[in-house]
């Protein structure tokens, strides 16, 4: 009877101590994994492509390392992460100028991007349907860039609500969510930098 009433015990404690995942940790979580199977199809269909397109231009003739807008890019995972730190701790003052910082940062690497792909349509005249070289180009970068945008169109409306005083200090669970969603962006662009401008080339 005694072990009986131990073992009840050890359930009930069990089943106190056991809690629900939370449903937003487990749903970033699954948006990274999948989400990283999607890049990893893409990065896979650039490799095996590699040195066959059959016409110019070829990426040694019109790539250049974007190394301003890499450093800009892998920087904001650093300045997020300040920001959420502030946050934290409550100050607002500090995560609005390091949540700034991390806007202004993905701005400059957008615009990077925006300026490259104008060189090499205007000037290079590689498109999505030149050769091989231009459409994986095109998708596997441009899926990034799409990536950033969308992480853009967050950083903004949180600094928004922030600048009309909403009390984003209730709002630290989502901010953090919003913070592994640009690390998982910036890591991508490490691989992306890897392919296409190191490997690639």
């Amino acid at each position: 009877m005694a072990e009986e009433n131990v073992l009840t015990a050890g359930a009930l404690t069990l089943e106190q101590d056991w809690k629900m995942p939370d449903r937003g940790t487990v749903g970033i979580i699954f948006l990274i994994i999948t989400e990283t199977a999607l890049f990893s199809i893409f990065v896979a269909a650039y490799l095996i492509y590699i040195g066959k397109s059959l016409v110019g231009p070829y990426p040694k003739d019109v790539l250049e390392l974007p190394i301003l807008a890499t450093i800009c890019l892998l920087s904001s995972s650093g300045t997020i992460v300040f920001a959420e730190h502030a946050l934290e701790k409550g100050h607002l003052g500090q995560f609005k100028l390091w949540w700034i910082v991390t806007i202004c940062l993905g701005l400059e690497f957008l615009t990077a991007t925006g300026l490259e792909w104008r060189k090499l349509i205007v000037h290079d005249h590689l498109t999505i349907s030149t050769n091989l070289f231009g459409t994986t180009f095109y998708s596997l970068v441009g899926l990034h860039a799409s990536h950033v945008t969308v992480g853009m169109v967050f950083l903004l409306l949180v600094l928004a609500v922030t600048l009309f005083r909403f009390p984003i200090e209730t709002q630290k669970r989502r901010v953090k969510f919003l913070s592994w969603y640009w690390h998982f962006v910036d890591a991508v662009w490490v691989v992306v930098f890897t392919v296409v401008y190191i490997i690639g080339r």
